[in-house]
């Protein structure tokens, strides 16, 4: 552990230069400060198969660090992570009582348990992405996922690990950088995978990935869901107070970097830079007269390829009485460059200006739902952790009022009343029971 004792620290950035993975998470917060303590009595709460906490003292690349690893069977080794888990946190094969769970028999366990509330809602939530992830790679909804290696008694102590540790160090936020993801083949419970594994993929959509130059497995489904389901951006190390840093060992040892995970807890000093504060960014404009109207379709779908979150015209009148339009671009840090380039060579314009601004979000989440005629995605967005918007996705809705019939209203209707109902349902399960704490 590097700084002062533990004290609350409200911000957490995972700097995952090898990969990230379930008990990779775990040994970076406990060398950052967390208490073993809590992590044992939590853990104890849990209604799993036997298994053993070992957490060490470890080296990668000459640098200390903490390992942990986990024991379901006398003789036998659990994995840390998801399907197909040999990755950098991986110790073996789970062992013999490392049983297969479902999404509902881990909402079942995680709902029976005495949590803190919120330590109950980020385990929920990252078995939730995981059971989302998984659905999408076999073609199953995700309730009829069969976790594998993932609902194995390791993983379980993984992701509610996870929550426990941030619980405890008082995090509020977390942050992520491009996550190595490794390359190469591995094994798991379908046999060989590719490198990222297929649910890896799914879990980081959105997310900066990048292979990381290691022919192995780097980040594993288990650390990809921990992000996923606790990181609300990922991008530099943001300015902050530092306080603690933290180093979490994986089992491998890679000739071409440390297999660490490496974790910075702070107190972030430009709230402009995202979270409360609002994300920063600029918008671009650009006021025409003379380009053509076919074109328009044309530069918007290269502008939002270049990565602008938003493009809209504006009519307006220029100098000499002309008609025209201004053309805004809402560009995220650092991408103006790119975005500036596609104006220069799209369009007409000889002059672009620039308007700093700040952008508030919910955080978004993705569930599918069936419908007649077959499924539809609809977007979810939460307010630390609240329900306040449910949206169709309106080509899902299209494609089926084309196929069945339907009045398009009525299918955007059906498919957001058929996401309340899923997350009315997984809210219940949320629930502690009458007597818990």
């Amino acid at each position: 552990m590097t700084g002062p004792p533990a004290s609350a620290a409200p911000f957490a950035y995972f700097d995952c230069f090898a990969g990230v993975a379930g008990d990779m998470v775990l040994g970076a917060l406990l060398d950052a400060g967390a208490s073993v303590e809590v992590l044992r009595a939590g853990l104890d709460r849990l209604d799993l198969d036997p298994f053993e906490l070992e957490v060490a003292a470890a080296e990668r690349g000459g640098i200390g660090a903490t390992q942990v690893s986990v024991h379901t069977a006398p003789g036998g080794t659990g994995g840390t992570g998801g399907t197909g888990d040999t990755g950098p946190g991986a110790s073996g094969a789970a062992g013999a009582g490392s049983a297969e769970r479902t999404w509902a028999d881990l909402r079942a366990v995680l709902a029976a348990a005495d949590l803190a509330e919120p330590v109950r809602r980020r385990a929920l939530e990252t078995f939730s992405r995981l059971a989302g992830a998984e659905g999408r790679v076999h073609r199953v909804p995700p309730e009829a996922v069969s976790f594998h290696e993932v609902g194995a008694v390791d993983a379980v102590v993984d992701v509610v690990g996870a929550a426990l540790l941030l619980h405890d160090l008082g995090v509020e936020e977390v942050w992520a950088s491009p996550v190595a993801t490794g390359s190469g083949r591995t094994h798991g419970g379908h046999g060989v995978l590719p490198v990222p594994a297929p649910a890896v993929l799914e879990l980081l959509r959105g997310a900066p990935v990048y292979a990381g130059g290691v022919e192995a497995e780097l980040t594993t489904p288990t650390g990809a869901a921990i992000l996923a389901a606790s990181a609300s951006r990922f991008g530099e190390l943001p300015a902050l107070r530092l306080a603690r840093t933290g180093y979490g060992a994986g089992s491998r040892v890679h000739r071409e970097l440390p297999n660490l995970l490496r974790v910075v807890l702070g107190e972030r000093l430009d709230p402009s830079a995202g979270g409360g504060g609002g994300d920063g960014g600029l918008v671009l404009e650009a006021n025409i007269d003379d380009m053509t109207p076919e074109l328009a379709p044309w530069v918007l779908d290269r502008l939002l390829g270049a990565g602008a979150s938003d493009v809209w015209l504006t009519p307006v009148h220029m100098k000499k009485g002309r008609p025209g339009i201004t053309l805004s671009v809402l560009c995220p840090a650092g991408t103006d460059a790119e975005i500036r380039a596609v104006l220069w060579r799209e369009t007409s314009t000889l002059g672009v200006r620039g308007l700093p601004v700040r952008k508030w979000a919910l955080e978004r989440r993705l569930v599918e739902v069936e419908l007649p005629g077959g499924k539809a995605r609809v977007k979810v967005g939460l307010d630390q952790g609240r329900v306040v918007n449910v949206a169709p996705e309106f080509a899902d809705c299209a494609r089926l009022a084309e196929q069945t019939g339907r009045p398009l209203k009525e299918v955007m209707a059906r498919a957001q009343a058929a996401a309340l109902t899923l997350l009315d349902a997984e809210s219940g399960a949320a629930r502690p029971p009458r007597g818990a704490s």
